[in-house]
């Protein structure tokens, strides 16, 4: 069995196995003339069920078929421009080249005998991102599992920082689109059910700021603690992107810690054309970004940022076998003294490859692609009469609904715009993603591939009215 092992010894096994592998993953890349192929649970689940994972097959070419059988078959591929549903990205090459790298050598970047020049790396990483924000001169972070991990990071140094005894009496302000890891987040963290507060938004889908100044002044005079505010730059169902500049007046002036959630924006960072929409972000205590949606790399790659660095010591625990205090007056650096995990990946790799190799402005380009795509399709929809779409898109996400010229029973239509979703993810023809907008269904294209075009759109559109009228039609006969 020592023959599996990566080594010196193996190296040639190494490389003769990997590269069977990436070259049956390109060849199913090049074919894949869809995202799906429409395989359902009960269709897959017994091919998985009827392997004895007690048989092995000593063979990695055998292992390699089958999983073609299983996976790779039926796998969903984000990269096909007909995509559409999650915020999933089609994913660069340098970083997947960084990817296998990371995976052979395996580095963990807790500790710096576990990683040196990994540590490096991330950390000049952490300063590029920081610089990009504007945090200025003291600002760190560290790199995280994902967006949800960086928000509950975010909040412990905000609780931490709030300095009370008294959990009960504290609030989170959150926008009622904000992501559901900000909820919770707030319980893990051991604060009561009422610890966030909802504020409404605007037709755009943006935090009102005249509810939030309300809310903070309740707070006050209700005897509790404002723990922080958290802004979305880029809410998950619409894009949308809080007003910074004026919570972070109103944070400045109750003295509350301001998170910025920019999972989905960050890529706002690198763009050479709408680096705008997310002016006010220097003025944050703390940004989420995740590299893995707008900055095209694989999951995981996300990261939680701070202005100052010192708060992240509220992460920090010393342990004699791992990070003993002595290392600090050292200087040894040690991110498992910022990081709530322990054992990490050496994610960062993946983003320094890619900008080594195509640089700031060759992902700007490719994400100002997807954004200008978004306006272009939110022309189409608004357009045609048989689709309602929300709102304008500030990022990449696009909400709307069929909308049948002949019936009015809103249970009906929203029925209809389920069933087109189900019928589309069927045929595997596109995958589309949905929400609710005022209690009712919707559908949600969030267009994250550069190689997604307006026809693509305007095809998917006709797919999703064809499969609504057809059940609107069968459901008429049914009835009649």
């Amino acid at each position: 069995m020592r023959s599996h092992l990566l080594n010196d010894t193996t190296a040639e096994q190494y490389r003769r196995s990997v590269t069977d592998g990436v070259e049956r993953v390109a060849a199913k890349l090049a074919a894949t003339d869809r995202p799906f192929t429409g395989i359902t649970v009960d269709a897959l689940s017994p091919r998985i069920d009827e392997i004895d994972l007690d048989k092995p097959l000593h063979d990695t070419g055998a292992v390699l078929d089958e999983l073609e059988d299983v996976y790779l078959r039926d796998a969903i591929y984000f990269h096909h421009p007909r995509y559409l549903a999650h915020l999933n990205c089609p994913v660069v090459i340098p970083a997947v080249l960084g990817e296998a790298v990371l995976s052979a050598v395996n580095s963990s970047l807790d500790t710096w005998d576990q990683s040196a020049g990994g540590t490096l790396i991330e950390r000049k990483l952490i300063d590029w991102t920081t610089e990009r924000i504007g945090l200025g001169p003291a600002a760190d972070g560290v790199f995280t599992s994902g967006g949800t991990q960086s928000n509950l990071q975010a909040l412990l140094l905000a609780r931490e920082e709030a300095k009370t005894d008294t959990l009960a009496k504290l609030r989170i302000f959150a926008s009622e689109v904000s992501h559901f890891s900000v909820k919770k987040s707030a319980k893990l963290l051991g604060l009561g059910q009422d610890a966030v507060v909802s504020i409404p938004v605007d037709h755009d889908k943006r935090m009102q700021t005249v509810a939030l100044a309300r809310e903070l002044e309740r707070c006050a005079e209700d005897g509790l603690v404002p723990m922080a505010v958290v802004a979305t730059a880029g809410t998950t169902d619409f894009g949308s992107i809080d007003p910074l500049p004026e919570i972070a007046e109103l944070c400045e002036q109750f003295g509350t810690w301001m998170h910025v959630d920019a999972a989905y924006g960050c890529g706002l960072l690198a763009s050479l054309k709408h680096r705008d929409r997310i002016s006010g972000i220097e003025r944050a205590d703390s940004v989420t970004v995740d590299y893995h949606k707008s900055f095209f790399q694989p999951v995981s790659s996300s990261a939680v940022l701070v202005r100052d660095a010192a708060t992240l010591r509220h992460a920090t625990y010393h342990a004699e076998y791992l990070n003993p205090r002595r290392m600090v007056e050292e200087r040894i650096p040690n991110q498992v003294d910022k990081s709530l995990q322990t054992t990490r990946r050496f994610d960062a790799l993946k983003l320094w490859m890619t900008l080594r190799t195509m640089g700031a402005d060759g992902i700007g380009q490719l994400f100002d692609e997807v954004c200008d795509l978004a306006r272009e399709g939110w022309k189409l929809i608004a357009a045609d009469p048989r689709f309602d779409v929300v709102v304008e898109p500030s990022l990449s996400t696009l909400v709307f609904r069929y909308i049948p010229a002949a019936v009015t029973d809103p249970a009906e239509i929203d029925r209809a715009n389920l069933y087109a979703r189900k019928a589309l993810f069927a045929s595997g023809d596109a995958i589309v993603a949905g929400t609710k907008v005022g209690g009712r269904h919707y559908l949600k294209f969030t267009l994250l591939n550069p190689e997604t075009q307006a026809s693509d759109i305007a095809a998917v559109l006709d797919l999703i009215a064809g499969h609504a009228e057809q059940y609107l039609g069968e459901s008429l006969d049914r009835a009649s």
